[in-house]
């Protein structure tokens, strides 16, 4: 007798197949910006500016740095933050 496949067991298929597109899609950005990417996910950007979560999210909904959001995840123009960060 086989085992059905439930409906949770399929949303679960997803969620692993939809980190690994993710991180494969970070990869590929890595690579194609030689290790200096250009845009910078949200963690990275809060380590980097020693900034909260809530500061970032302000500087995004205020349209002062460029972002996109790519699967769940937001990323941020690098050279916007520097720009900002020097004035």
């Amino acid at each position: 007798m086989e085992d059905a496949v439930t409906k949770d067991d399929l949303r679960q298929f997803g969620m692993l197949l939809m980190n690994d597109i993710q991180k494969l899609l970070e990869k590929i950005t890595c690579e194609n910006q030689g290790m200096h990417p250009e845009w910078l996910k949200s963690k990275a950007v809060r380590k980097l500016m020693d900034m909260s979560a809530g500061s970032l999210q302000n500087l995004r909904i205020t349209g002062k740095v460029r972002y996109k959001k790519i699967l769940g995840s937001y990323y941020y123009n690098k050279s916007d933050l520097q720009a900002l960060f020097n004035e």
